[in-house]
């Protein structure tokens, strides 16, 4: 389950901080405000109570973002919200415009067990409904093909650090490939580029880029990777 010692209402305003800067970028106290429907002035206190937590950095009239341990917590309820978003639309077939309620009702409770179960049963999905990305899980995996080969969850490791997808990425960052998720062909295809995981990264963030492709240098090689891979190579943050 998701930690009992975490308030869904504050696992609320960090997945709303993590859709809005998952890379860092400060997310203003008006716009949480307009999301969670939630008066200005009560946003203020929250966000208070989450920097004393340690969850976020909060700048008066300016904005919050998000702390290792605050994105920790975030990408986590974030994956479950949209892992079940993707179960009760392609399996269950919910009405689209409920899907997004009642995986907000269910993720609070959905257990990491049971989490990776959905996950295998979707074959390691990289979009929700709204085509927005899945971020990737927190156990310590390098491939789904590690994932799937463990059938004992109690032996399940969690990684110590935050993972991010090229895709995912809004402004210059380097970092090392640490996890890369799909299909084996989507594997295989990856792999034929000669990334791997223990690769160095680095991006330069650029309004013009050709549209569904991120130029990236990887070992000191530039490519131009398509978006489908981007959703699905993360570098540790």
């Amino acid at each position: 389950m998701a930690d009992d010692k975490i308030s869904e209402n504050i696992e609320e305003y960090l997945e709303v901080l993590y859709r809005n800067g998952s890379n860092g970028e400060q997310v203003s106290t008006t716009m949480l405000s307009k999301e969670l429907e939630i008066a200005p002035g009560s946003v203020t206190q929250m966000l208070k109570k989450l920097e004393s937590l340690g969850y976020i950095v909060y700048t008066p009239y300016k904005g919050a973002t998000l702390t290792t341990e605050g994105m920790k917590i975030a990408q986590k309820i974030t994956r479950k919200h949209r892992i079940l978003e993707k179960f009760l639309t392609d399996v269950l077939k919910i009405k689209p415009e409920n899907v997004h309620d009642q995986a907000c009702e269910m993720e609070h409770t959905l257990s990491d067990e049971a989490e990776m179960a959905l996950c295998k049963m979707l074959n390691n999905p990289d979009l929700c409904p709204d085509d927005h990305i899945i971020p990737a899980c927190n156990f310590d995996f390098k491939n789904c093909q590690e994932c799937g080969s463990q059938h004992d969850f109690d032996q399940v490791i969690y990684r110590s650090f935050n993972l991010l997808s090229i895709s995912e990425l809004t402004s210059n960052t380097e970092g090392v490939i640490s996890f890369i998720r799909g299909s084996p062909e989507l594997l295989d295809d990856i792999a034929d580029l000669n990334i791997k995981i223990g690769s160095h990264l680095s991006y330069e963030f650029n309004e013009n880029r050709l549209s569904n492709y991120f130029l990236v240098t990887i070992d000191d090689r530039e490519l131009n990777i398509p978006l489908e891979m981007a959703n699905n190579i993360f570098i540790r943050v």
